[in-house]
């Protein structure tokens, strides 16, 4: 992977400022969730090496596992062509959904 000097302002943020960020398991690869993120949830997660998003519904930043003990510790951060999504490969600790699953994608579409 080819490594680019990173500056947070060339990302595309949609309308709302936010930038969608699909976390996998550093790992396996496994997709566990989507969290979106503006430029500080972005930094925050930079400076602290977990993730931390901003919560559309309650309007506040959340750091993963912050309440529950499931958090993600980063590994790797990319981003798309388009510079309009995140990559976040993550060591997961615990369950990544609210559920308990491990995954946030548990149910297909059959």
């Amino acid at each position: 992977m080819k490594k680019i000097k990173f500056k947070l302002g060339t990302l595309k943020f949609d309308k709302n400022k936010l930038i969608p960020a699909i976390i996998q398991d550093y790992k396996n690869n496994q997709v566990l969730m989507v969290g979106y993120m503006n430029q500080e949830s972005l930094r925050r997660t930079l400076k602290s090496g977990k993730t931390c998003f901003w919560s559309r519904s309650r309007k506040e930043y959340w750091v993963k596992g912050l309440t529950s003990g499931h958090f993600q510790f980063v590994k790797s951060i990319s981003y798309d062509c388009d510079m309009d999504a995140l990559l976040i490969k993550v060591r997961q600790v615990g369950a990544a959904c609210h559920t308990g699953n491990r995954s946030c994608f548990y149910r297909r579409i059959t």
